[in-house]
């Protein structure tokens, strides 16, 4: 308890702007721990005139940014990654604090996080263009990649280190400035990033947090200003649409990592076992608060009660508690509206008919906790295979073809990512092929990587982040015509 008083006596907890805490605002507002309800910190509630200060200095720094050396910005970013890493404990600690998941769950963050900076840092120098003489013989193409500008960040409270990371490491390697606006739940991870990004030698004005209880009012100003020139958005669909309608005005280039509706499809000819561990790594990492969480699971008829008897073993093994518990493995729910949300979705699913094999209601507080569950038999018009649930429970169905799999796998407005386990090799890359999503787990419970393009299609959104991809989305193209 000492040490974590300290460490959040040693937060900053005013808004970051120029290089600096700027303790100005419209006044404070809580932090909570969903371990305990309790409050941890006050932090500065911020203005719409803050975040236009904030993009005063975006601005003016741009061209000074865009200016630096490619090496230079990379060694920076270099920098950076090893400064998180030298705090790698007292970073997954105030996640834990603001967040609630376990801590080995925030030490894997924090190594996950880290790496966007060293990869985004060496991706940071291999930025190309090109040089061609026309096919027509009409003189020289030259095609030259440039920073897009000043850019804003939102992101989630579910990743508060990775979501920002993943954003802030490829914008500062293509030469872009940038305002993040944290999640209310979790800027406390956010605001030392910002601090350890200074202490590692990025100019003052290149990156500022804004923090605020009021996110609509204080981007809005910033949407509407010429001078922004991309926005970057992770959370959920309906305010991604919404984000998507106010940049239009100013035609923003924009990246959005929406909602999803993980399917999880364990094929007749799968290894039963594997696809358990990858079925627990892909529904209980994070406590089944994250957007690749499996959301429904679809199993073949003639495994699915031994999948289900073995699935149902192994996340019973899961512990709840505070996140800060050694013996801990499930940490709370975020608050009390997700908690109300999941067990509203259970509920539905067992009302009409949908069989509880673990788990299934909500454990007393203080803390917002809800155990692993395991729900069998789920009909089909049940909420919880439409929706996404961002919490510990497994809703399990079954099918009798491929192409019933595949159909149901399909069956959503949603399009993130899917996950399919099979022994064969052709059924693989046949429904990999044929999945409606931007990224498919073959075998794996868990892909999520620095160096691969993290996204979705449909209404999970547009653009990636990581992989050579993710630098692309904070870079124009410019042809040049030579004689």
């Amino acid at each position: 308890m000492a040490r974590e008083t300290e460490l959040l006596q040693s937060i900053p907890t005013g808004l970051w702007i120029g290089g600096q805490v700027d303790a100005t605002g419209g006044g404070t507002f809580p932090v909570e721990n969903p371990a305990t309800g309790a409050t941890i910190a006050q932090v500065a509630d911020g203005t719409p005139e803050d975040a236009l200060r904030a993009l005063d200095l975006a601005a003016a720094a741009q061209a000074g940014w865009a200016a630096t050396s490619a090496r230079e910005r990379a060694e920076v970013l270099r920098a950076v990654y090893e400064a998180i890493l030298a705090r790698s404990e007292d970073l997954a600690l105030l996640m834990t604090l603001e967040m609630g998941k376990a801590l080995p769950e925030s030490r894997n963050e924090v190594r996950y996080g880290a790496e966007f900076f060293r990869w985004f840092g060496e991706e940071a120098v291999r930025v190309h263009g090109r040089y061609q003489t026309a096919p027509g013989g009409t003189g020289r193409i030259l095609v030259h990649r440039q920073p897009v500008g000043p850019c804003l960040a939102i992101t989630p409270w579910n990743f508060p280190l990775a979501m920002g990371t993943r954003k802030i490491g490829p914008a500062l390697a293509a030469g872009c400035t940038m305002i993040v606006k944290p999640a209310s739940a979790t800027p406390l991870t956010m605001l030392l990033l910002a601090q350890l990004c200074h202490e590692a030698g990025l100019p003052a004005g290149v990156l500022s947090v804004i923090t605020s209880s009021h996110s609509g009012a204080v981007t809005a100003p910033l949407l509407s200003d010429p001078r922004l020139r991309k926005l970057t958005f992770t959370g959920s669909t309906a305010v991604g649409k919404k984000l998507v309608g106010e940049s239009a005005h100013g035609l923003l280039r924009t990246s959005m990592e929406l909602g999803g509706n993980a399917p999880f499809v364990v094929f007749d000819d799968a290894d039963i076992d594997a696809a358990v561990a990858g079925a627990v790594l892909a529904k209980l990492r994070n406590g089944g608060e994250a957007c690749t969480a499996a959301n429904r699971f679809h199993v073949h008829n003639s495994v699915r009660a031994e999948f289900t008897d073995k699935l149902v073993a192994a996340m019973a093994e899961y512990r709840v508690g505070p996140g800060t518990d050694p013996e801990t493995t499930l940490g709370p729910l975020i608050n009390q509206d997700q908690l109300d949300t999941v067990a509203s979705l259970v509920d539905d699913a067992v009302a009409l008919g949908a069989e509880v094999r673990l788990g299934g209601k909500a454990l007393p507080g203080p803390g917002y906790y809800y155990p692993a569950t395991v729900l069998a038999d789920v009909p089909a018009q049940a909420r919880i295979l439409r929706e996404e649930v961002f919490g510990p429970v497994a809703p399990i169905v079954g099918f009798d073809t491929e192409a019933e799999g595949l159909a149901a796998a399909n069956n959503t407005e949603y399009g993130l990512i899917a996950y399919i386990y099979t022994r064969d090799l052709d059924r693989a890359l046949r429904v990999s092929e044929a999945l409606e999503t931007g990224m498919v787990g073959v075998n794996r419970g868990v892909i999520s990587d620095p160096a691969a393009p993290f996204g979705g299609v449909k209404e999970s959104g547009f653009g990636r982040e990581g992989g050579f991809e993710g630098i692309e989305e904070y870079l124009n193209t410019k042809y040049i015509g030579l004689a």
